[in-house]
């Protein structure tokens, strides 16, 4: 019986019909960077201060500017010293003080101040916009609700969580085709209810099930393109794959600085997975899923359509097509992840591998809205230092590894965060650079787990064992904001200290993992307990095969997701 991979061998491993393919679906990465990371500019948080109606309605009859009404709020304490109270305001009627139009500052002395009571903002707040304007200022998201902002990044999170699993069954019932423009017809409705929510709940509600759309879509492309390659370009398309989401890292304070309305950069974001719907007629099922479901005379055809653009002449008997993996049904359960030690071990140093990349790249991407200097030039050189982390992990992985590159990146990444919150704020040459490298180390880290897991576990347990341990990273997402933003009103730099702590031991856990390079997928749970075993049992069936003067087949190696 012909194998697929049998086939691929005469109709082109990565030949013209999978570049046009890979092109397309790496364009899905791009948007995805926007609805990830956007909340620096959506969500972003001015200046304020409390809204005075005496105060207010005196500076629109003198013509005072925003900043002047500033002065009429309390002076209070903080680690930096004196500064105008965002959340309290005087609770005095101005109007009695007599107020000049001349005189824009309050005309009563400190000591005077000193004795009146204060109150909360329960006239509202005034912005200084800046020239953007936010879900924050729209919805007053700041002060006692502030924790609010936070809400909105956890929820994507959340319908991550759940999209990722059900968008991933889906692929597996119905096609990575069905699946992938079903999420992006999904992502194209809840983009943009999400720009016209009338109000903070819906919002929330609109952007869970963006969510759930987003990420389930991006890894039915991942598996679509993963499928239709050769094995030896797998780990290379699925690197790239994920490289363009740094592009989308480059456009987005680009498009963000020209739109400065959050509902219309929302709009823009969306736009593209509209447009993917056409992706309906340029690419096509995965040959391999139709044959796991029988549909051998499609996947013929397609199989057939691949060639034929790749310029190729098939000999083989393409009617025998099979799937070669039919054979060996799947039943894992989640017992199999832990029953044995090293399969327990694995499982635990991956998901928390899976949780501290997610909680460190969210974090020091959105810590960028919150340091108060120029967004849009941070956000961009944040985003030029992940391209070399993808340049790194093809350089390195085939040459020193997996394990020690993986543990590096971790470690780097900590000690980037460590250093970083302890250089002054006057040397910001010094301490731009640093902040930039620990961007590229949990970059780095964040692209090799995801095929550092697929080696890691036993084939019928593979799909499974990844889907498991990648929850903990929409964990870590759910987790990143609450960091961030309410250890930053304790001390600004408090959440780098725990980025740098938890990258630390992640990168130690890593080295208790063995090394798979040059080592063959595992097939069973013995092959992980017994992994010298499983060395020689390959090395001997390697032998065999050379001593077979027949057709050397190649083995399928399962999808990396």
């Amino acid at each position: 019986m012909t194998t697929f991979d049998d086939v691929l061998e005469e109709a082109g491993k990565f030949g013209r019909c999978q570049k046009r393919i890979f092109a397309l679906l790496c364009m899905v990465s791009i948007p995805w960077a926007g609805i990830y990371v956007g909340i620096v500019f959506q969500g972003f948080t001015p200046e304020h201060w409390c809204r005075d109606p005496a105060v207010s309605q005196q500076r629109e009859s003198c013509g005072w500017t925003l900043h002047n009404t500033r002065n009429y709020a309390p002076l209070v304490n903080k680690s930096s010293g004196l500064e105008r109270s965002q959340c309290q305001r005087y609770d005095l009627d101005w109007n009695a003080t007599g107020l000049i139009c001349d005189h824009p500052a309050p005309h009563l002395t400190d000591e005077q101040l000193s004795t009146v009571p204060t109150t909360t903002c329960k006239d509202g707040w005034e912005y200084d916009y800046e020239g953007r304007r936010s879900f924050v200022t729209e919805f007053d998201l700041v002060c006692a609700d502030a924790w609010l902002v936070d809400m909105y990044q956890a929820t994507l999170n959340v319908g991550f969580l759940v999209g990722s699993i059900a968008i991933g069954y889906l692929a597996d019932r119905f096609g990575r085709k069905l699946s992938f423009l079903m999420s992006n017809l999904l992502n194209g409705i809840a983009g943009i209810l999400v720009a016209v929510a009338p109000n903070y709940v819906s919002l929330l509600v609109f952007r869970t099930l963006y969510g759930f759309g987003v990420k389930g879509g991006w890894v039915a492309g991942y598996v679509l393109i993963t499928e239709l390659v050769g094995v030896e370009y797998r780990r290379t398309v699925g690197v790239l794959y994920q490289m363009f989401f740094s592009v989308g890292i480059l456009i987005l304070p680009l498009i963000a600085y020209f739109i400065t309305d959050w509902r219309w950069l929302q709009v823009v974001i969306t736009v593209p997975y509209i447009v993917f719907l056409s992706y309906y007629w340029f690419i096509p099922e995965s040959p391999r899923w139709l044959l796991s479901q029988n549909k051998s005379s499609r996947a013929v055809e397609i199989t057939e359509a691949m060639a034929k653009e790749n310029k190729k002449t098939l000999s083989k008997n393409i009617e025998n097509l099979r799937d070669d993996s039919a054979e060996t049904p799947s039943s894992a359960s989640f017992m199999d992840l832990v029953r044995t030690p090293k399969m327990r071990k694995h499982t635990f140093i991956l998901s928390f591998n899976w949780f501290t990349s997610a909680v460190v790249y969210q974090g020091l991407i959105m810590r960028l809205g919150i340091l108060g200097g120029d967004v849009y030039i941070d956000f961009l050189i944040s985003g030029l230092v992940e391209f070399p982390a993808a340049f790194l992990i093809l350089f390195t992985i085939e040459r020193i590894g997996r394990r020690l590159p993986f543990a590096a990146a971790n470690i780097v990444a900590g000690a980037a965060c460590f250093i970083t919150a302890f250089i002054p704020e006057s040397m910001f040459w010094e301490r731009t650079v640093v902040a930039c490298v620990g961007r590229l180390g949990i970059t780095m880290a964040f692209e090799m787990v995801v095929f550092v897991n697929t080696e890691l576990y036993p084939t019928f347990v593979r799909n499974f064992g990844v889907s498991v341990c990648s929850t903990l990273c929409d964990v870590g997402g759910i987790v990143a904001p609450f960091l961030l933003y309410r250890l930053a009103v304790i001390w600004l730099e408090l959440p780098l200290i725990i980025f740098g702590t938890i990258a630390f031991i992640a990168g130690g856990l890593v080295l208790l993992l063995p090394e798979t390079r040059g080592v063959p997928l595992p097939e069973t749970i013995d092959d992980i307990e017994n992994p010298q075993k499983h060395k020689e049992n390959a090395l001997t069936s390697h032998q065999l095969e050379n001593l077979i003067p027949s057709d050397v087949t190649t083995q399928k190696e399962p999808v990396d997701v």
